[in-house]
């Protein structure tokens, strides 16, 4: 019998540098939709990856995950990648802007491959003005009315 359903969120830092740019449009364009974000030279930003799993709480353990996996699968698949790396060149976003939204997107593509709990959401702090959320792609958007 499995236990109790619970939810698991764990934070992970890097610093990452990004240039909003579409080379498909005029460099005016560029600048009026992406602002100093279009910048050619870029900028960065000290992200926040917070992860969500669930899953049942083991009986003997008494967790949902081990924490010790998650943080060496979180090392080795977006740490190693991502932390102190330009964004536009990473294989994702060779043909993507590598927006923040686009950043949530290819976490939770990476993350869904944890095999120890199902993931749930991906958040994704840019500033502290910005955040994002990432609920996989069969998630529907909730409107009030």
């Amino acid at each position: 019998m499995n236990g109790p359903i619970a939810h698991l969120s764990r934070r992970y830092r890097f610093s990452a540098s990004h240039r909003l740019h579409v080379d498909a449009i005029s460099p005016e364009r560029n600048r009026e939709m992406f602002g100093k974000c279009n910048n050619p030279f870029g900028h960065g930003h000290n992200y926040i990856a917070q992860v969500t799993f669930s899953g049942p709480v083991d009986v003997a353990t008494g967790m949902v995950t081990n924490l010790a996996d998650l943080d060496s699968f979180a090392q080795r698949e977006l740490l190693d990648h991502f932390d102190h790396a330009n964004l536009n060149s990473l294989e994702f976003f060779r043909d993507r802007v590598p927006s923040t939204e686009n950043v949530c997107v290819e976490l939770w593509r990476i993350f869904a491959e944890y095999p120890y709990a199902k993931l749930e959401r991906v958040r994704v702090e840019e500033t502290g003005n910005n955040s994002f959320d990432y609920f996989g792609e069969g998630a529907k958007i909730q409107h009030e009315e």
